[in-house]
């Protein structure tokens, strides 16, 4: 593909980005009179290898239950493919490289003190706002001061429960993977039960709260760690999960050579036998399902106090994440396995719940969509576009891109979009790093590995 023809691709993707877009709406119940509340539920490093997504072996059904009751996205991508980065987008509607925040060790409030994020534009609208667990991952407290996962500026109540674990929890069979070097890749499958791990304290605590602001308006924000390494669940989970049973990545040994700067440099997996890779895939699976019996703590509290005619439930993971394919046991890359999350919205007034969608969307629409149905108005200009159109009629005619990037060593900043069944890739200044141009296919299909193409 010849440098014409790449700008034009560019350009094309950035006029779809500016079409707008309108769509039909349902009418409301006598609930929305008061202001509407908001379940937030992110899922930290979760792909969308579901059952919902049509990936079979894999046991969600929690996840699969709010897919069936709300809109599921089957093309929406992050910004970056990295924990702080990508979360530090969608919680404030600007993308990464325009707020300055390109690793995992960057604050958003050292950079931009005085954004407001998601949840802050909820606490200024007289709505109650709880942090669970990891929503930021670089926050700062009322002192100014670094802090993991809590935002001050955010929330009126805060609720950490990594390292507050008890001991039980704490013990198990375990096992590093590989030679030991890459020391982050090990599993335990753990004793005692949910609520002996961070997760399942997390839940407990929301389901509290619920309970707690059921007659007040509400924005929690649920940050569940799993299925990030460690990879510890309870052992019932990964009973779920015979390691004979699962299957490895199909990586075609005739495939076009990738670009040096398509992986990262930073682990060795090449130390993994096939017995690793398959206790990887299984531990990552069973952490998968324990956190998926989480969110069914919380739609179960959904029920019960009758809160569904007047919540907005959004549930995400914050970027991709490879089991194998292209060689790579990690995120980081701009593949579509990599960029490409799970996203389900529910909305009480909408036409288009139990269905699901082909529309290329960006997580950076999350912001402008919840301030759009919420009837709030955000302080400052958002990137991203309200999902309404698309929540009314799941069939909506929708042509935007999805661009995700990733600093990539000498290459600089690598940047890529997805536009229709097509994803483009550029390394450097002006594809001075290379350029990759891949046809990604249709996610209906079900083929969760579809990302092998790019």
């Amino acid at each position: 593909m010849d440098t014409l023809n790449r700008r034009e691709f560019i350009g094309r993707s950035a006029a779809a980005a500016a079409a707008g877009l309108v769509g039909g709406w349902g009418s409301t119940s006598a609930a929305s009179d008061r202001p509407r509340n908001v379940l937030f539920i992110t899922i930290d490093d979760l792909r969308p290898e579901l059952a919902s997504y049509q990936t079979d072996g894999i046991r969600t059904p929690n996840i699969d239950r709010l897919a069936a009751k709300g809109l599921q996205f089957n093309a929406a991508y992050c910004q970056y493919p990295v924990c702080n980065p990508s979360r530090s987008s969608f919680l404030t509607g600007l993308r990464p490289d325009e707020l300055g925040i390109l690793s995992n060790k960057i604050a958003l409030r050292h950079e931009r003190p005085d954004l407001v994020t998601l949840p802050q534009l909820f606490r200024r609208n007289g709505h109650f706002t709880a942090g669970l667990g990891k929503l930021f991952h670089r926050g700062t407290d009322e002192h100014g001061e670094t802090t993991l996962f809590r935002d001050d500026a955010s929330f009126d109540h805060y609720y950490k429960a990594m390292g507050a674990e008890p001991e039980i929890g704490r013990e198990g069979e375990g096992r590093k993977l590989g030679d030991g070097t890459v020391n982050w890749a090990r599993w335990r499958a753990a004793e005692g039960g949910d609520e002996a791990q961070a997760d399942g304290m997390l839940a407990a605590e929301a389901v509290r709260l619920l309970e707690e602001n059921r007659d007040s308006p509400f924005f929690i924000g649920v940050g569940f760690h799993k299925p990030h390494d460690p990879f510890v669940a309870p052992k019932e989970y990964f009973d779920l999960y015979p390691l004979d049973e699962m299957q490895l990545a199909d990586d075609p040994e005739d495939r076009t050579l990738l670009l040096k700067h398509a992986l990262p440099n930073a682990y060795n997996f090449e130390t993994f036998t096939d017995q690793d890779r398959r206790g990887f895939k299984r531990a990552y699976h069973a952490c998968t399902t324990f956190v998926d019996a989480q969110v069914g703590k919380l739609l179960d509290a959904m029920d019960r106090l009758d809160l569904w005619e007047n919540t907005t439930v959004v549930l995400l993971g914050d970027h991709g994440y490879h089991l194998g394919e292209h060689g790579w046991w990690n995120k980081v890359t701009v593949f579509d396995i990599g960029a490409r999350v799970p996203l389900v919205i529910w909305t009480p007034e909408s036409r288009g719940m139990g269905a699901e969608t082909e529309a290329v969307v960006e997580l950076l629409d999350i912001y402008p969509t919840l301030a759009d149905l919420c009837d709030v108005e955000a302080p400052h200009e958002l990137r991203g576009e309200s999902l309404r159109p698309i929540l009314a009629d799941s069939s909506a005619d929708w042509q935007r891109p999805a661009f995700t990037q990733v600093v990539r060593g000498s290459a600089g900043m690598g940047y890529s979009v997805r536009y229709g069944d097509w994803r483009l890739t550029q390394w450097g200044q002006d594809g001075s790093g290379g350029v990759e141009l891949y046809n990604v296919g249709d996610y209906s299909a079900g083929d969760a590995g579809a990302g092998m193409n790019g």
